[in-house]
């Protein structure tokens, strides 16, 4: 298949999960390889049917009274990997590419979009939606987009159970992704 046009631009892309609709608005202007790629995808059906592979509440230990306490806070919820193990997906570039990195966006809450990687310029299907603010993403992560419609559905998905990996003990599926 084939990369589409400069010139297509779609405003949003819809996910239809198993929890609830999550519409999310692309940031063209500024990561518009990274929105082509996405919406791309979405159109030609390569989300539907994939996990949301990981819920990550982060785990931290704070002292309270000369005692440690355990704090979990919210962090992301992962998709965009077909194989559910964090290390499958393709780009329409073809495997991987390169980041598009701008100090304009931070991760400065939640319902931000943006592209899971494993170092610089791995870019392919994988992204992840913040939970809360995550000012150490910055810089390292592309953000392509925010949810605009279905935050609640998000936290719907933040509050299902996890192993000890973040998996979610309860699928959360993308039933079908499509570009508005």
């Amino acid at each position: 298949m084939s990369i589409p046009s400069e010139s297509w631009r779609p405003e949003s892309v819809v996910l239809e999960t198993s929890m609830g609709a999550v519409i999310v608005e692309l940031y063209w202007d500024h990561a518009p390889n990274t929105c082509r790629n996405f919406a791309e995808l979405a159109r030609r059906g390569y989300y539907d049917g994939i996990k949301f592979h990981r819920i990550v509440r982060v785990r931290t230990a704070r002292w309270c009274n000369l005692r440690s306490i355990r704090i979990a806070t919210d962090f992301v919820i992962q998709g965009g990997d077909p194989t559910s193990t964090g290390r499958g997906g393709m780009s329409i570039y073809g495997e991987k590419f390169a980041d598009e990195l701008t100090r304009e966006l931070k991760h400065t809450g939640a319902g931000i979009l943006s592209m899971a990687n494993s170092g610089p310029n791995t870019n392919g299907s994988q992204f992840f939606i913040t939970l809360a603010p995550t000012p150490h993403l910055d810089g390292k992560h592309t953000i392509f987009g925010r949810v605009s419609s279905g935050m609640s559905n998000v936290h719907k998905m933040s509050l299902v159970a996890t192993n000890s990996a973040d998996r979610p003990l309860e699928d959360v599926v993308i039933v079908k992704a499509s570009v508005l």
